[in-house]
Order: structure tokens, then sequence, then C-alpha cells
């Protein structure tokens, strides 16, 4: 299963650079330019956005996965034990 999200995941992102239209790739100059189609960022605010925005849901993406895989919730008080049992 892991292998697979591996995979999947390292297939999506090299991917990335195809998306781009032929316009697109022509006009743009900036960093992103094989990465997004249509409007890139054009000043420092907005690249600080779009950090800001990449750090946010990495860290989201990080917790949801290490909580779905280990909850670490023991209490025998907690609502799951009324299904599980």
């Amino acid at each position: 299963m892991m292998k697979k999200l591996i995979t999947f995941t390292i297939c999506g992102i090299s991917s990335l650079a195809a998306i781009a239209c032929p316009v697109c790739e022509r006009n743009k100059k900036t960093a992103l330019e094989k990465l997004s189609h249509g409007a890139t960022p054009n000043g420092t605010w907005d690249y600080m956005i779009v950090g800001a925005i990449t750090v946010i849901a990495l860290v989201t993406l990080y917790l949801s996965i290490k909580w779905l895989i280990k909850p670490n919730e023991d209490n025998k008080d907690h609502i799951k034990y009324l299904f599980i049992n």
C-alpha cells in the first residue's frame, strides 16, 4: 500500500512540468513557470502567500496522516467505544 502511494506521489509530482501549455510557457518568466497554468505570483507578497499556504497544507497533511495511523486515544470513555463494543 505504501509503495503504491509513494509511486503515485512521485509520478504526480514529476508530471506537473507537462501541465502548462506552450503559450503559458512562453509568457512566464518566473520560478513557477513549469508548475502552473495561468497567472503566476508577481510580487514578494504573492510568493509569501503561496509559501504560507504551502506550509499550512504540508503541516495539515502530516498531522492528518500521523493521527490517522496512530490516533493515541486510549480513554475508555471515548465515543468510539460505543461502536466498537
